[in-house]
């Protein structure tokens, strides 16, 4: 049997994101006023020490060193902690060297990270003087009940005030959300990717739980409180997540921790669905799901040869040629993918 596929629809949100360059500026848990339960952000980031003004003049020129000559947009980004709860005067100084970049024409943009109940209308004025291109909320869940459990400090109705005012005020919207959360199912987390998408952010981060020592959740770990997901657990809850942004055009610009020093596959003190490559498992789960429904009423053949774009080749087969050994196991079938132009 040889099936042709077109994934256009299966990975079309993995696949819209704007080619830029990122400068990412990590200020790990400055502004936050809470700790919540899966949260030690030194370790996330892998930055242990505070960030000076200094310190972030350094590191877009360093980065801009890489970029030289290119044709992509460059965006300078503050991740962490919650920016917009920084004390004021530090916000402008970190925005004055960032915009600096912007008027010398060096840089075409600035992203924030922050909390929901951390905007206003006040915030807003201000970050648009500065140039700021994209805010994006730590929104997590939109179940009150997984919130206070995971002692965000915020509600959903927060999500809601945020992300309206932001989009007001011309400013790109992108949420981040969390799968496997203290509290959280598969019914949570649908509900969360509903609510959100109704609020039209046009860029979307999937984060998986994960377990991380120094953090109340690895207390409620090893007190048998919490259960963290494993790999495929994450995999399919994530990937029931991504079907719903497929009835949409948003962006999925993370699919998983960026991978650190700290954060990585090899670290066995960090627990839950680790792993330096979980958005290749999410979309080559997304492509055997097409594959079976397309072979499901005929499986005659002692083969099956799908042709696909030779950029997904890879994922069609999947990480550890997940897809290859389910199709050879389940159905007896010789799995071959080839490549076209």
């Amino acid at each position: 049997m040889e099936i042709k596929l077109d994934l256009s629809n299966e990975l079309k949100n993995f696949l819209n994101k704007e080619k830029q360059y990122t400068i990412p500026i990590f200020i790990p848990h400055k502004g936050c006023p809470n700790n919540c339960v899966f949260c030690n952000q030194k370790k996330i980031s892998g930055q242990i020490d505070d960030v000076t003004v200094e310190d972030v003049d350094k590191k877009i020129l360093e980065y801009l060193g890489y970029y030289k000559n290119t044709d992509r947009k460059i965006e300078i980004a503050f991740f962490g902690g919650s920016f917009t709860g920084i004390d004021i005067n530090m916000q402008i100084e970190y925005l004055e060297v960032a915009n600096k970049y912007i008027n010398e024409k060096l840089v075409d943009s600035i992203r924030i990270s922050t909390r929901p109940d951390y905007i206003n209308e006040e915030i807003l004025k201000m970050l648009k003087k500065y140039n700021v291109a994209t805010i994006e909320l730590g929104v997590q869940s939109m179940d009150d009940n997984v919130l206070e459990i995971s002692k965000r400090g915020h509600t959903s109705n927060d999500v809601i005030i945020a992300s309206n005012l932001i989009k007001e005020a011309g400013i790109r919207l992108g949420h981040q959300i969390m799968i496997g959360l203290p509290g959280s199912n598969i019914d949570t987390e649908l509900y969360t990717i509903k609510e959100c998408l109704k609020l039209g952010p046009e860029q979307l981060r999937i984060y998986p739980v994960y377990v991380i020592e120094d953090s109340e959740l690895y207390a409620m770990y090893k007190n048998s409180v919490y259960k963290p997901l494993s790999i495929a657990e994450a995999v399919k809850r994530t990937s029931m997540v991504v079907k719903e942004c497929q009835k949409t055009n948003i962006s999925i610009i993370r699919l998983g921790l960026q991978s650190t020093d700290e954060i990585t596959s090899n670290n066995s003190n960090i627990y839950g669905p680790v792993s330096d490559n979980i958005a290749e498992y999410v979309m080559a789960d997304l492509v055997r799901e097409k594959i079976e429904e397309c072979i499901k009423n005929d499986i005659s053949d002692k083969q099956i040869i799908i042709i696909v774009k030779k950029k997904f080749v890879s994922i069609c087969i999947g990480p550890k040629k997940i897809n290859k050994i389910y199709f050879e196991q389940k159905y007896g079938l010789k799995y071959i993918v080839k490549g076209e132009i």
